[in-house]
């Protein structure tokens, strides 16, 4: 779950960290009354789910409201990395002395948590780690002892941030690390973390991802939730309460389970096709869901073949089976489906989809069998 950096920033607010003062806006009226609130200079940024937005133009300084206006009326509607533009964040300007790099995140490979802090901060980070990789201090904090000051101390030193910005800094990533923690962060970024020429550490930007798992913890993101970035497709997925994800193929993929949803995209590419989507029921297959997700593949005119991979383990074969065909009586397919079925009860969910067989809907033995029967279909459709 990605947050606006505005988002992000109320977010940091909560726990102390320093950020600008600022306001959203969602038309150039409200964003000149906003800068006439907050006094100028002020920033106009582009809020969107995606980087480069300053390559883009869409952050600028306005010094007066004509040069506010002016400014709002050119980013918003903006399309940066095909996002559109809808909203702006309006930010009391900042004298900058040094820019830094400060982050958290999930080392999946050490299995534990990574902090990154730079002296060179306001550029990419990948491009530092490509450059100048001895710029970045690295530290591993331990989730129940968590970050100590001590540690701070030595991380800072360590990174080479400026005598003037040291004290600030070491209150700010104590403060980043708690945000982190308790919001249930996958990462929390600020780039730049700044000293500013009074020789203030402010955070001047914030990319937050959030772990969507964690909702039923943080009933107040349920606001985050409705600002994700998604296409019609996304959305009525979403709505329908399914994991899915909108790709750019012609073979639509539903499974049981995250990792089997991405070994099947993974094997339709395999065996050269493009899958239309990552759709995954979870461990349930009743009528319900299925027929919620064949909605969905439906809706999708660029979807020419239909890939259900099944793997029972908790759901048995034949609830599976019967989920299917139960789910076919209620939504009329336009495109031809492949069903590949394995796992617990297995046998029981062949048979009873065997009397439905036909050249729109296709039993195969194996995953590998099903995607190249799939991926055939959809060349056949739009040859």
């Amino acid at each position: 779950m990605d947050l606006f950096e505005y988002q992000g920033k109320q977010l940091f607010a909560k726990y102390g960290i320093a950020v600008s003062p600022g306001e959203a806006a969602h038309t150039v009226d409200e964003a000149v009354a906003a800068a006439d609130r907050i006094g100028y200079p002020v920033v106009v940024k582009a809020q969107v789910h995606v980087g480069g937005r300053g390559k883009a133009g869409g952050i600028q300084l306005a010094d007066d409201a004509a040069s506010c206006r002016a400014h709002a009326e050119a980013i918003l509607g903006m399309h940066i990395k095909g996002h559109v533009v809808e909203l702006v964040w309006i930010e009391q300007a900042s004298d900058i002395a040094r820019e830094y790099y400060a982050s958290f995140t999930l080392d999946r490979s050490a299995k534990t948590h990574l902090g990154m802090l730079s002296s060179e901060g306001g550029v990419e980070i990948e491009e530092v780690a490509a450059t100048n990789p001895d710029a970045i201090a690295r530290i591993h904090v331990d989730p129940v002892t968590g970050l100590t000051a001590t540690q701070c101390e030595e991380w800072v030193s360590a990174a080479g941030l400026d005598p003037d910005a040291q004290s600030g800094a070491i209150e700010i990533l104590q403060q980043l690390w708690r945000c982190y923690e308790d919001a249930d962060a996958d990462l929390v970024e600020v780039n730049p973390l700044i000293l500013t020429t009074g020789g203030q550490v402010r955070a001047l930007d914030a990319k937050v991802t959030l772990d969507g798992n964690s909702v039923f913890r943080h009933p107040e993101y349920d606001e985050y939730e409705q600002t994700q970035p998604r296409d019609a497709r996304e959305e009525e997925a979403f709505t329908k309460g399914l994991q899915y994800v909108g790709l750019e193929g012609t073979v639509g993929v539903i499974a049981n389970g995250a990792g089997l949803a991405m070994s099947t995209v993974d094997v339709v590419n395999e065996v050269g096709g493009r899958p239309a989507n990552f759709l995954d029921i979870g461990g349930g297959a009743n009528a319900d869901v299925m027929a919620n997700a064949l909605e969905v593949i439906n809706h999708d005119a660029d979807v020419h073949a239909i890939f259900i991979n099944i793997f029972g383990g908790i759901t048995k074969g034949e609830e599976v089976a019967n989920g299917i065909v139960q789910a076919l009586d209620r939504v009329s397919i336009s495109s031809p489906i492949v069903i590949r079925l394995d796992g617990t009860n297995a046998e029981e969910g062949r048979a009873i989809l065997q009397p439905h067989l036909s050249d729109r809907l296709r039993l195969e033995p194996t995953m590998l069998d099903a995607a190249r029967a799939a991926v055939g279909l959809a060349r056949e459709a739009t040859a």
